[in-house]
């Protein structure tokens, strides 16, 4: 191609309908290390193009052109422009060179992590996984970034608008494992402990040739919300990989230690064990989430006496579980009475607390649409699964592989069936 402006006519000539953009993307392709070579004067001919009109060849003039690295003083034009773009694109025009797309999202959100301001990087990456996603159940490269920059600016319910949807097909195993890891963090910062307990579990027993460091910082909390949530490190179920089972313990060792030390359910013990690894749990950021471990375990001792009592002393209580006085038991108990952690009253006059059996008769007219949705959300997931094993039992590759593995049988295998079954 002769110049600059003759690929900006093709560019307005070539981007109305799908074939003729299938037409252009070939050859911007080709003109590809031209615009890169060319990547500091693209800049002046941007105004040129309509960003929701030209997308296709806008992107790969805007990638080209912010390819290089961008110094502080340009920072805040170059967040303006690729958020102006992002915002105005074609969705069927950006879908056409994901990876271009991708390409300078990363480097906006790169940007924005530089300059500390990591909140005004969620609007446009959220509008962007939405235009680079061909259904809502697509995981998409931009997802762990989104939810990074979510944790950042500690806008957690910015992360749910993605974490709820169900995600059923995946590109990348290591953009996956990265959303349930970051997705695991937004929900403890909600305090949402078994979503979380969800996604960390995603994040440790999903199939993996060998051990990263995703799933090691990932197996860390998942201990920590699981002491937090159940009280208990449960097993790893049978699906997960033989790398897994063998090496996370090993790796995570002192929250084994300190999961162990929750089980003898002795506070000093387990406090014992947290000073001893308290800098292992500084180095892992995880000491706040070891802190509520510890209070978790005063909360379950004092629902195991209601299991047992159905009134106590607050003395009573406070000497059972470890606590200073009868003044702390008191505030332990009401911050339970509160979470609808417990069922009890207390009487401020002699100090006593009678527990109660949970009031809930689950016919609330709440229940039944909480119950509804549930359901609903369980057959939707049951469709696609029957969907998704239809289309492997019609796969050539698995139908040729299953029919090498096949045991054959012989005739002689029919010798002892009567005829009459044989018909």
């Amino acid at each position: 191609m002769d110049s600059v402006e003759s690929l900006i006519t093709h560019i307005q000539g070539l981007s109305g309908c799908p074939e003729d953009v299938s037409h252009l993307h070939s050859l911007l392709k080709q003109e590809e290390d031209s615009l890169q070579s060319q990547g500091s004067r693209l800049g002046s001919f941007l105004h040129l193009l309509d960003p929701s009109k030209h997308s296709l060849g806008y992107l790969y003039f805007l990638e080209a052109h912010t390819s290089g690295s961008v110094v502080k003083e340009e920072a805040s034009g170059f967040l303006n422009i690729v958020a102006n773009f992002i915002n105005a694109c074609s969705a069927e025009q950006i879908q056409v060179a994901p990876d271009k797309f991708v390409s300078i999202c990363k480097r906006f959100k790169e940007q924005v992590m530089q300059l500390q301001v990591p909140i005004q990087g969620i609007a446009p990456l959220l509008v962007a996984i939405r235009k680079l996603q061909p259904s809502p159940e697509h995981l998409t490269a931009l997802h762990p970034d989104f939810l990074l920059l979510c944790l950042l600016a500690k806008c957690y319910k910015a992360g749910l608008s993605i974490l709820n949807d169900d995600i059923s097909e995946i590109d990348q195993p290591k953009d996956f494992f990265l959303y349930c890891y970051y997705g695991g963090m937004i929900y403890i910062g909600l305090k949402r402990f078994h979503k979380a307990l969800e996604f960390l579990r995603h994040a440790t027993t999903s199939p993996m040739p060998a051990i990263h460091a995703v799933a090691v910082e990932a197996y860390k909390k998942y201990i920590l919300v699981s002491l937090i949530q159940n009280g208990q490190l449960p097993n790893f179920p049978k699906y997960t990989s033989s790398a897994a089972q063998r090496y996370l313990k090993l790796y995570s060792q002192p929250y084994v230690d300190l999961a162990s030390s929750y089980g003898t359910g002795k506070i000093s013990e387990l406090q014992s064990c947290f000073n001893s690894n308290v800098e292992k749990f500084k180095n892992d950021n995880n000491v706040g989430l070891v802190k509520q471990v510890l209070s978790s375990l005063y909360k379950r001792n004092i629902q195991r006496l209601t299991q047992t009592y159905l009134t106590l002393s607050l003395q009573d209580i406070a000497n059972t579980v470890e606590l200073e006085d009868a003044k702390q038991a008191e505030m332990h108990v009401l911050q339970m009475i509160q979470d609808g952690e417990i069922f009890a009253t207390i009487n401020q006059k002699d100090g006593m607390v009678s527990f109660h059996e949970d009031p809930e008769q689950y016919k609330t007219c709440e229940m039944i649409q909480h119950l509804d949705s549930s359901i609903a959300r369980i057959m939707g997931i049951s469709k696609k699964l029957k969907a998704v094993e239809e289309s492997i039992a019609c796969d050539p590759s698995y139908v040729t592989k299953a029919g090498r593995e096949r045991t054959r049988l012989d005739f002689d295998d029919f010798d002892s069936v009567p005829q009459k079954f044989l018909v």
